[in-house]
């Protein structure tokens, strides 16, 4: 079996590739997926991931039931087993000058353009297609259906959880190691106590009303109830104050 080669596809992609490989087929399926559209700060970070369906990795899920140990022991594995993948991110000042929405569907064109193999079709977790030269398709909920979305969902969810501990070191006041930017209690409290910093969202429209001196009523109002517990691109992913961090 030819050795992997790793590839440096950029300063925000990694990408991870097998020469010369091909599903049993002929037809590669490769799965999309976002994290941290919700988060009040940073960048978004998407992954696309090409499974080998010769090697079979057991226990993908949608990477928020997974606990962080299992999450990390799959995303080792995936990068091991896959026959390519590629994470890729959009920038604080792209989230900040498009939108989240238009930022997250950057970082996807990315993820799928940084691979080094080409899919036959693209399987993009919820109800937003970025803009693709190759057919595309996508699922609501596919992170829990589809186990290339799964692998994907579970790359990218790792590799923004490293960049939180290391925001969390810059900036320890608002607890970025356990809320991973999403407006929990604690966080909102921190926010009020100490004003955002340079990594908070600008145009997230609980820091705007904050830095307009609106008051907590006013910028709980902007957060949601969620039934669910996924991260969907109709809401842009804003979470319920006190939710547990995806």
């Amino acid at each position: 079996m030819p050795a992997h080669r790793a590839t440096q596809s950029g300063p925000d992609q990694v990408s991870l590739a097998l020469p010369d490989a091909t599903s049993a087929d002929g037809l590669l399926e490769c799965g999309v997926d976002e994290v941290g559209v919700g988060s009040a700060i940073a960048e978004v970070y998407a992954a696309a991931c090409i499974l080998d369906q010769g090697r079979r990795i057991n226990g993908l899920r949608d990477s928020k039931v997974l606990t962080p140990e299992r999450r990390q022991e799959l995303s080792d594995r995936i990068k091991q087993r896959a026959l390519d993948f590629c994470i890729a991110t959009a920038s604080l000042e792209e989230v900040n000058r498009l939108n989240v929405f238009g930022a997250t569907m950057l970082a996807m064109q990315r993820a799928v353009e940084g691979l080094k193999l080409k899919p036959g079709i693209v399987l993009i977790d919820g109800n937003r297609m970025p803009r693709l030269s190759l057919p595309a398709r996508t699922i609501v909920k596919g992170d829990a259906k589809v186990r290339c979305i799964s692998a994907a969902s579970i790359l990218a969810k790792v590799a923004r959880d490293e960049a939180m501990l290391k925001y969390h070191e810059q900036f320890p006041q608002y607890g970025f190691d356990t809320n991973k930017g999403y407006l929990t209690e604690f966080h909102l409290a921190t926010l009020r106590q100490f004003g955002p910093c340079p990594i908070h969202r600008q145009n997230y429209e609980p820091i705007r009303i904050l830095l307009a001196g609106g008051t907590p009523a006013e910028q709980l109002s902007f957060i949601p109830t969620r039934s669910g517990g996924g991260e969907d691109l109709d809401d842009l992913g804003l979470r319920q104050v006190g939710s547990k961090p995806a």
